[in-house]
């Protein structure tokens, strides 16, 4: 047997006792091989891009076919343990240098008949918006590319993925208000609601930070108001369980226990990003067996 430590939360306050931690330190897929067959109802997630970025404990520069084996490997356990009622909503990002790399994972997925795309979601992390006054308004934070070829990255995409394409979500969720009222009542949909759905593009800035190495230890992180946004529009139940295979510093452990999900699962293979996810999400270590030899 495999022995692989595990983290589960310890009772504290009354936030962190609502969601139940259960935090691997070990490979994703053999630690979702632990995992019964459709028992998971979330799976939010964002794998290395193999971009060349430069983490602890692993190497982000393979060739292009072994990444998308890998790729398709994890994605083939998050198939099995994902409920038919499921969603898995996939954050990806791409470079200059490899532009394709968000499409390539897509068409591997459906190609393959893991999964059907449902939706696809633009996060907008930064955007600059020029007014009917002349001025010009930018919020939120980019990646700077130093080219006279190339744009500032400024969005990476989320896909949500199903297995059959059907999930009805609760879109007013994350719904935003009407800019004319008259929608309101010209509508019949509505139902007398001041509220919309927000659409396919979600601007989340990341929190402005100090100090990088006590505030975000990790080079590629998403906001937990993404996470929270792909929790609330699938929506949560009493026994909803959420998996994040690559859990780097937790936020998407910060996200589900912002919503109130019942169960938490993540993994990772670096013991120092677990670690930082564990003291967000108020977990203790303790050993466990899993697998067969």
């Amino acid at each position: 047997m495999h022995q692989i430590r595990r983290l589960v939360n310890s009772k504290g306050t009354r936030a962190e006792a609502s969601t139940r931690f259960e935090l691997y330190h070990c490979d994703c897929v053999e630690g979702m091989r632990s995992l019964d067959d459709e028992t998971v109802d979330i799976v939010v997630t964002s794998p290395p891009y193999n971009l060349g970025v430069k983490y602890s404990s692993y190497k982000d520069d393979q060739k292009r076919e072994a990444y998308l084996a890998w790729c398709l490997q994890w994605a083939e356990e998050i198939k099995r343990v994902l409920k038919a009622t499921g969603s898995f909503f996939l954050n990806i990002g791409a470079s200059p240098s490899n532009p394709l790399l968000p499409f390539e994972i897509t068409d591997a997925f459906t190609q393959d008949q893991l999964f059907v795309l449902q939706n696809s979601i633009h996060w907008i992390k930064a955007i600059s918006m020029e007014m009917e006054d002349g001025a010009v308004i930018s919020k939120g934070h980019f990646k700077p590319i130093n080219s006279e070829r190339f744009l500032n990255d400024c969005h990476e995409h989320v896909f949500h993925f199903t297995k059959d394409g059907d999930i009805r979500l609760n879109r007013l969720a994350i719904g935003v208000p009407y800019a004319d009222k008259t929608n309101i009542s010209r509508w019949g949909h509505t139902g007398g609601r001041d509220k919309r759905c927000a659409g396919n593009t979600w601007f989340i800035p990341y929190e402005t930070i100090r100090d990088r190495a006590t505030q975000r230890p990790h080079p590629a992180t998403f906001p937990s108001e993404l996470a929270e946004r792909c929790i609330l529009l699938h929506g949560v139940r009493e026994d909803t369980v959420m998996v994040d295979p690559f859990l780097g510093i937790g936020n998407a452990g910060v996200a589900a226990r912002n919503c109130g999900v019942p169960r938490f699962i993540g993994f990772d293979i670096d013991e120092k990003y677990l670690t930082v996810a564990a003291e967000r999400t108020g977990a203790r270590i303790e050993n466990v067996n899993l697998g067969a030899p």
